[in-house]
């Protein structure tokens, strides 16, 4: 995904992202990590709530991102990896 919008639904923590095709997709916000300088979303679709989405926070100034799609699977593993262990005590994971 790239150059989605943004829109929260502060109770539910639902967002709604436009896809490269301009189609809306709804994800759960589970947590936003730091990794190697940068912010990645950690996201699960509502239509599909086993998987996850990491997307990586590109700023675009002070009031506007981008969220992108992570190709590097170095760079996806560490993330899952901080947010599994963040969440071990809370949540059960299947690899």
């Amino acid at each position: 995904m790239e150059n989605e919008e943004l829109l929260l639904d502060e109770e539910a923590s639902i967002l709604t992202l436009n896809d490269e095709n301009g189609e809306e997709i709804s994800f759960e916000y589970l947590d936003c990590i730091e990794y190697d300088s940068k912010e990645y979303l950690v996201l699960m679709p509502v239509e599909e709530p086993n998987h996850i989405v990491i997307l990586e926070i590109e700023p675009v100034d002070e009031e506007n991102e981008n969220y992108n799609s992570v190709d590097d699977e170095t760079t996806l593993n560490a993330v899952y990896s901080i947010f599994k262990e963040k969440y071990k005590d809370v949540l059960d994971f299947e690899d």
